[in-house]
């Protein structure tokens, strides 16, 4: 089924004004839909402010969660080990209640796509050491210890990636630089690659040998493969893509999409919610919570 839309939201165009302004866009198509119950799911490679804004305002958030965040699969050293970084870009000043809500979220989320029985979730820090981080950061991780999650502590930066956590929970600001910068180091090392690959016949040859190893390595560090980031907190799939994504990556975002529905994801983020209120409505009373 294909439907119309007659609107549409520029890249650069504010999300508040996208929607005032447009509510016949293919984002508020698409949105209107999965509230109507005529689709399940929105994949997304336009605005992503006014994609987020617009789920936010149709669908609502899940009971109990005040912000929704973007939820991005990462890779780690082994191969079938990737791990959940959120927020990725949604929200960029957080208060421990956000963040913790968020930790609840992207424990439901590996439980359910990555299919992990208990995940291990942590802090991103500037340091491992309890104490670690400013005033938000240390009140969050004491909400953290005492919830039904297997809170394994701070985690740095270099660390993330070396296959000791399976979520990793930041506000948005610093996540959207981290997933930044691991895409552009990405770009950076198969740019060099390609480089050192035209120096010589020698080089050209050991190419073809790694060629195998080569492949594997962009199958685990392009986005492309998993298609896109998931919004969660929202009621309703929404998978967030690049604004530059191909077919390719539409396929997988489809794809990926399709499994959060059929794996109930907002159900088991509810379920989260419920076993935690306690510790929930504590991080309300905290300086900074609702």
């Amino acid at each position: 089924r294909i439907v119309n839309s007659t609107e549409t939201v520029e890249m650069n165009e504010s999300p508040a004004s996208a929607l005032r302004q447009k509510k016949h866009s293919s984002i508020r198509v698409a949105v209107d839909l999965v509230k109507a119950g005529e689709a399940e799911a929105v994949v997304s490679a336009g605005n992503t402010g006014a994609s987020m804004a617009t789920a936010k305002f149709v669908l609502k958030s899940i009971e109990g969660i005040e912000r929704p965040a973007i939820a991005s699969i990462m890779p780690s050293v082994h191969r079938n080990h990737p791990f959940v970084l959120l927020d990725a870009g949604a929200n960029t000043d957080c208060k421990p209640l956000y963040l913790f809500q968020f930790a609840l979220m992207g424990d439901a989320y590996a439980r359910t796509y990555l299919h992990l029985e208990n995940p291990r979730v942590a802090l991103l820090n500037n340091g491992e050491e309890e104490g670690k981080g400013y005033l938000d950061l240390k009140e969050t991780y004491d909400l953290l210890k005492q919830s039904t999650l297997n809170f394994v502590g701070n985690i740095e930066g270099k660390a993330m990636f070396r296959d000791k956590v399976n979520v990793v929970v930041c506000d948005g600001f610093v996540g959207n630089i981290a997933l930044k910068v691991a895409e552009g180091t990405f770009d950076f090392v198969r740019s060099i690659l390609r480089e050192e690959v035209k120096n010589s016949l020698l080089s050209k040859f050991g190419y073809l040998a790694m060629k195998g190893p080569f492949k594997a390595l962009r199958q685990r560090a392009d986005y492309s493969e998993v298609g896109g980031a998931s919004l969660l907190g929202i009621n309703g799939i929404v998978i967030i893509c690049h604004g530059n994504s191909k077919v390719h990556t539409f396929r997988n975002a489809i794809k990926h999409a399709q499994e959060c529905v059929d794996l109930e994801l907002n159900n088991k983020i509810a379920g989260e919610v419920s076993e935690n209120l306690e510790v929930i409505n504590q991080a309300k009373t905290l300086n900074g919570g609702e």
